[in-house]
C-alpha cells in the first residue's frame, strides 16, 4: 500500500475536485465559472501532490516549453471568459505534457478486469498499441 503525506492526500482531493469540476462545466455547456475553479483546483492538487518545486521543474522543462504554453494558456484563455477555445488548447497541452505517462496508464488500465479486456479487442488494441507507441519515443 502506498502511504500519502498530509499534504498529498489534500492534493489528490483538490484534483480529484478539479476534474470533477472541468467535467461538470464542459457537461454544462462550457460553463465559465466551473471551469475556472476546476483548473484552479487541478492545478492546485498537482501542486499539493509532487510538491511545488517539482511542479515548477515539471511545467517548464525545456523541452515542455510549448506543452506548458498550450497548456497554461488554455487556463488564462477560460480565465478571461472563452471557454470553448480555453478547453481546446487546455487539452492539447495536456495531452502534449502528459503523453509520457500514456503507456503506464494503458498497462495498469489493462490489468483491470472489464476494461482491460475491452482495451484488447482487436480493433481497439491496434489503436492503443500504436498511441502507446508513439507516445513512448518523444
Amino acid at each position: 500500500m502506498i502511504s500519502l503525506s498530509d499534504s498529498q492526500k489534500i492534493g489528490m482531493g483538490l484534483t480529484g475536485f478539479g476534474v470533477f469540476f472541468l467535467f461538470f462545466g464542459m457537461i454544462l455547456f462550457f460553463d465559465k465559472a466551473l471551469l475556472a475553479i476546476g483548473n484552479i483546483l487541478f492545478v492546485a492538487g498537482l501542486a499539493f501532490v509532487i510538491g511545488l518545486e517539482r511542479t515548477f521543474r515539471f511545467f517548464f522543462q525545456r523541452h515542455k516549453v510549448k506543452a506548458t504554453g498550450f497548456f497554461l494558456g488554455g487556463i488564462f484563455v477560460v480565465l478571461i471568459g472563452w471557454p470553448i477555445v480555453g478547453v481546446v488548447l487546455e487539452i492539447y497541452g495536456f495531452f502534449l505534457l502528459f503523453r509520457g505517462f500514456f503507456p503506464v496508464v494503458v498497462g495498469f488500465i489493462r490489468r483491470i478486469p472489464v476494461l482491460g479486456s475491452i482495451l484488447n479487442l482487436p480493433f481497439i488494441s491496434a489503436y492503443v498499441d500504436k498511441v502507446g507507441e508513439s507516445s513512448s519515443m518523444v
